[in-house]
């Protein structure tokens, strides 16, 4: 989960030198950095946070009770 917060306001869609850029700019820890360098070399850019980690969890993964219908 750690990692995915470094890079959830990354400039999307972003390839690997710029997913590695931007987590150096905005000061993420080596170990997030190290993974990024350890990406797939490819000319494509990555869409979204998904296709870095495709069990990234989302807001809807979340069950949240709602007190008001009570």
């Amino acid at each position: 989960m750690e990692f995915a917060s470094y890079l959830d306001d990354a400039p999307w869609p972003a390839t690997k030198d710029e997913l590695i850029d931007y987590a150096i700019r905005t000061g993420a820890p080596v170990e997030v950095v190290e993974n990024l360098q350890e990406l797939e070399d490819s000319d494509e850019p990555y869409e979204s946070m998904d296709e870095l980690w495709p069990d990234y969890p989302t807001d809807e993964d979340f069950f949240f009770e709602d007190d008001s219908e009570y």
